[in-house]
């Protein structure tokens, strides 16, 4: 039985919260929400990431630290799958979470990922609609968010302009970055998709480590297109592929597919 924030552990949950040594626990359920004050030390942690708390008022900077709390996430949680209840929204401060959504055929294709100072616009939407969660949200490596409950946020929303200007920033944002997805989608040859991709993750000096399934979950696509696309690359001198690593061998060229 698959467990997530979004349903089970935030109805009956124990957070515990550290801060040089110092721990506390506290429950929260879905009928009354009890509250750690955040410490001064993950207040400030908070603040680096999130600065738009520089420019808060009394009153939300207050409320901020009271209804809000901290927590840490594993990598591979679900933090929602679909269906579930949006009783929270996080808020990351470090690590990175998947959106994506499987369809009938059991292939994935990834929406968006969000980390530091970011959040899920699916959440935003299923807490201020009251409607469940639309995909699912899974931790990529390991993540440090503060949780602000549904209720909090929505009443956030209602009262404090900066809170609103915020998150529809953050709505816009991801909102353009969905749209260009679906322009992939659409419009573009998954060649010329897998190009792109090999040359966003490609770090200095350094093989991409990716599967084909991973790929193919990434652009929406099945582990036998993508084989036979980095099969043709390979033989183009493109790139070299090993068991779960990518190597771009021409950089330029493989630069001139995905820009057509």
């Amino acid at each position: 039985m698959i467990q997530t924030w979004g349903n089970d552990l935030l109805k009956v949950l124990m957070i515990r919260k550290e801060d040089d040594g110092e721990t506390g626990s506290t429950f929260k359920s879905s009928a009354s929400y009890n509250y750690f004050m955040l410490t001064d030390a993950q207040f400030n942690k908070i603040v680096q990431v999130l600065p738009i708390l520089l420019k808060a008022g009394p009153d939300l900077t207050r409320e901020f630290r009271e209804k809000t709390y901290f927590s840490r996430i594993p990598a591979g949680k679900d933090v929602f799958v679909e269906g579930d209840e949006a009783e929270a929204i996080a808020l990351l401060l470090s690590g990175s979470v998947r959106v994506y959504k499987i369809g009938e055929s059991g292939r994935e294709i990834t929406l968006y990922h969000f980390g530091n100072g970011e959040s899920c616009i699916l959440t935003a939407n299923a807490i201020l609609s009251r409607r469940s969660f639309p995909a699912i949200a899974t931790v990529e490596s390991e993540a440090e968010a503060v949780m602000i409950p549904a209720d909090v946020f929505r009443d956030w929303i209602k009262r404090f302009d900066l809170w609103r200007d915020f998150i529809f920033k953050l709505l816009y944002d991801r909102l353009s970055t969905m749209m260009a997805i679906i322009d992939e989608v659409v419009f573009q040859r998954m060649d010329k998709r897998v190009a792109a991709y090999l040359i966003t993750r490609k770090k200095t000096g350094k093989a991409i480590t990716v599967t084909h399934q991973e790929i193919a979950s990434e652009l929406g696509s099945s582990r036998e297109v993508i084989s036979r696309i980095l099969g043709d690359f390979a033989e183009r001198g493109l790139v070299e592929s090993g068991r779960g690593t990518i190597e771009i061998a021409d950089m330029n060229a493989l630069k001139s597919l995905g820009e057509m």
